[in-house]
C-alpha cells in the first residue's frame, strides 16, 4: 500500500477511509506542520524526505511544482468531492493500478455528474 502525506486542506474523513484500505497516511496536522503556512515546495520536500507521496487538492500549484522539481516520491492531485468515500475509493484504485510513484504526477478526478 502507498505511503501518503496530506496537505492542510485534505479531508480527514478521506484519510480515515484510506487507512481502512491499508494505506499509511500521515496528515500535516499529525506531523506537527499545521497552521505554519509552509510553502508547497517545502511540503513536497518534507514528503519526499519521508518517502511519502503528497496527497493534495491543490492541483494548480502542485502541477507547477512537478514541472520545476520532477524528482520526488510522487504527487497525487485530486478534485474535491463531497462523496468522501467515493474519493477515497478512487485514490485507492489509482494506488493499486500504479507499480511505481517516484517522479509521477497522478491525477484523481471527480466523476462527471
Amino acid at each position: 500500500m502507498a505511503r501518503l502525506y496530506t496537505d492542510e486542506q485534505f479531508s480527514f474523513e478521506v484519510v480515515e477511509h484510506l487507512r481502512d484500505f491499508g494505506h499509511d497516511v500521515l496528515t500535516v496536522q499529525e506531523a506537527g506542520n499545521a497552521n505554519l503556512k509552509i510553502p508547497d515546495d517545502l511540503v513536497l520536500i518534507f514528503a519526499s524526505s519521508n518517502k511519502r507521496l503528497v496527497l493534495t487538492l491543490n492541483r494548480k500549484d502542485f502541477k507547477r511544482l512537478h514541472r520545476f522539481a520532477p524528482i520526488h516520491e510522487g504527487i497525487v492531485i485530486c478534485t474535491d468531492d463531497s462523496d468522501r468515500l467515493g474519493l477515497a475509493k478512487r485514490i485507492h484504485a489509482t494506488m493499486l493500478a500504479e507499480s511505481s510513484f517516484s517522479g509521477k504526477l497522478i491525477s484523481v478526478v471527480r466523476p462527471a455528474k
